[in-house]
């Protein structure tokens, strides 16, 4: 392979890990997101039951859930940027892989095309030598 090639190839391998390392990141914030929404939603259930027991918990309950409204809204606000890096993200290796791709076919057609005109050149030089010998 020549050093193009591997140059090429092996910066393209790079941007394939960074891409995959930054949606790993990505997911894993999502992840944390959705589980934060889910204890938000445990959490209002929680405070909707302790009111139906207690009357000094339902005095309150609708200023705990204004509160929760809010919070649970930045949690969602979240998850949709959230969503929107994650998809740009695969984008962005899908687009990162298929170069990987291009690349390490044009260094493998470089080294079967070397190894073609080798072999002419090697062909070449034996049919010099047989004309030499008929010819001498």
């Amino acid at each position: 392979m020549t050093a193009w090639a591997h140059s090429l190839i092996r910066i393209s391998n790079y941007e394939v890990e960074t891409l995959q390392k930054r949606l790993a990141e990505i997911t894993s914030k999502k992840a944390s997101a959705e589980m934060r929404l889910a204890v938000l939603d445990a959490e209002a259930e929680i405070e909707r039951e302790r009111a139906r027991i207690d009357a000094e918990a339902a005095i309150m309950l609708q200023a705990y859930l204004a509160g929760w409204k809010a919070r649970k809204g930045a949690a969602e606000g979240d998850l949709v940027v959230l969503d929107a890096e994650e998809e740009g993200a695969r984008d962005a290796l899908t687009g990162a892989y298929s170069e990987l791709k291009k690349f390490e076919h044009v260094a493998e057609m470089t080294r079967l095309n070397a190894i073609v005109a080798a072999g002419k050149r090697e062909t070449a030089a034996f049919d010099e030598m047989g004309l030499r010998k008929r010819a001498g």
